[in-house]
């Protein structure tokens, strides 16, 4: 997969950019906030339909503008594609090669991006909701109709805490509108978490072996899923099913008392183990960015894996953070192999001796000015 052309109209601090990328290595320089990060979140809003750094969509509109349109132009296997993405107040509109998508979902997956910033290092120290998110994203890739699933369990969610909160204890509540609340919450729930633990599964094989890489077989990494309650690995799902309900029915009484859903994949987490020990807690600040490096570097081979194709790598300002022998292993890793666009306040922070025809883009208040 190759992004040969990235064009941008009112996107953020961009009132109109034109790029050509026609080598496997790109690097935008220059000094913080001048738009760096904001060309790689438009090829990363390409992919997903949505900013890894805001839920306001608004945000991406430029000031003077009343919408803002991304237009890419990829090479893949089986010939180029044309996407188009269109973001106003009105809502959202994909195009492929020039034919409207009814869903969005349906746009997702055209293109595929791994993205490693500093902060994806939450991923292994942060909150379970970070691990959700990227749990979310990274399987939406691969399988648009787990987005789909996602999205019906969400909204399902909502209804369900308000009728929680409506029917406070000692009020005489319906249970049948309980029951039918659970069975769609509980349908939707097992599609969710069999496409995680199944992605999980496959994770831990490629994080696995590249962590024993890195850490030149000093370490074994494993990843589990925890989920809001215990399941059999990959169980039948009308068996998971059962279980789930089962669940609800034993905390519906906290359930009303607190008025909120505690059962459910929005409560699942994801845990990092090192030698037996998890990363978390007893991880060292080393070993906690070689697991999230592990992670990054195993997402690019799963979604080749998948898809057949590798995707593409977004590296914001991320190789400053790592030593160089962790910068070395992620070089060797994309190198030939992935397209990869790079940020950077400045050359010296980038092993520029190892990179083969690398083009280098000056960024400079949100102007592009050129390639050397």
């Amino acid at each position: 997969m190759f992004l040969n052309k990235l064009v941008l109209s009112h996107y953020r601090n961009y009132d109109h950019v034109e790029l050509t990328t026609s080598n496997n290595v790109n690097i935008f320089v220059g000094p913080n906030a001048q738009g760096k990060t904001n060309l790689l979140e438009s090829i990363y809003v390409m992919a997903m339909t949505k900013s890894h750094r805001t839920h306001q969509d608004k945000e991406l509109i430029g000031w003077n503008g009343e919408q803002t349109l991304l237009h890419a132009e990829i090479q893949k296997l089986y010939g180029n594609c044309k996407l188009d993405l269109s973001i106003s107040s009105k809502g959202k509109k994909a195009k492929i090669n020039g034919l409207e998508q009814k869903k969005l979902s349906n746009f997702i997956g055209a293109l595929n991006v791994v993205m490693f910033a500093p902060e994806d290092l939450e991923i292994v120290k942060g909150t379970p909701g970070i691990r959700r998110r990227f749990l979310d994203m990274e399987i939406g890739q691969v399988q648009p109709s787990y987005i789909h699933d996602l999205s019906q369990y969400q909204k399902i969610l909502v209804q369900r805490n308000n009728y929680l909160k409506q029917n406070y204890p000692g009020k005489s509540t319906p249970d049948a509108m309980l029951d039918i609340w659970n069975e769609q919450l509980a349908q939707y729930g097992v599609k969710i978490m069999k496409k995680r633990q199944n992605f999980i599964k496959k994770l831990q094989k490629w994080a696995e072996n590249i962590h024993r890489g890195i850490t030149n077989d000093s370490e074994s990494l494993v990843i589990r899923y925890s989920p809001s309650f215990d399941m059999e690995p990959f169980e039948d799902e009308s068996v998971l099913l059962n279980q789930f309900m089962i669940k609800l029915s034993l905390v519906k009484d906290q359930e009303f008392r607190r008025g909120v859903t505690l059962v459910g994949p929005h409560r699942d987490d994801l845990l990092f183990f090192i030698n037996d020990k998890e990363v978390q807690t007893y991880g060292s600040q080393g070993q906690q960015r070689t697991t999230a490096l592990s992670l990054k570097l195993a997402e690019i081979e799963l979604i080749h894996e998948e898809v057949g194709e590798y995707p593409l790598l977004l590296l914001d300002d991320v190789l400053s953070e790592l030593d160089e022998y962790r910068q070395t292993q992620l070089i060797r890793t994309f190198q030939q192999k992935v397209q990869t666009f790079i940020t950077t306040t400045g050359l010296e922070s980038v092993h520029l001796d190892q990179l083969d025809h690398a083009s280098v883009f000056h960024v400079l208040k949100g102007n592009v000015n050129g390639r050397s």
